[in-house]
């Protein structure tokens, strides 16, 4: 993911259905910080991309015009304190709103060959 680009306002999530097995796909507010996106589930645990992320954490991405596949991961409010409040505190700054649950997205890198 090239970091010299302007974030867009939103990225694509398709994680898999729990239940059916079929890609889901929804368009939601992002940060940024590093490598990694973050994502916050206003609803928390009620969330149903929050419910598919849980049972089947590999997910795939679009920001912009670049997609990639990902790792996804519900933060813990005590191990992952830190990251928690640092993506609140980026999506407050970007979007004037940053409460709910946050979600990690680690893109799986892949090795290019020269």
């Amino acid at each position: 993911m090239r970091e010299d680009v302007a974030d867009p306002a939103f990225l694509y999530l398709t994680t898999v259905g729990r239940k059916t097995g079929l890609p889901r796909r929804i368009e939601i507010w992002f940060v940024r910080s590093g490598e990694c996106f973050y994502i916050l589930a206003e609803h928390f645990d009620r969330t149903q991309w929050v419910k598919n992320i849980r049972r089947a954490p590999h997910v795939r991405v679009r920001v912009g015009e670049e997609e990639f596949e990902a790792t996804a991961r519900v933060l813990d409010p005590q191990r992952d304190a830190d990251l928690w409040q640092t993506a609140q505190r980026l999506a407050e700054k970007k979007y004037g709103w940053g409460a709910g649950l946050p979600v990690e997205i680690k893109p799986i890198l892949t090795a290019t060959v020269p």
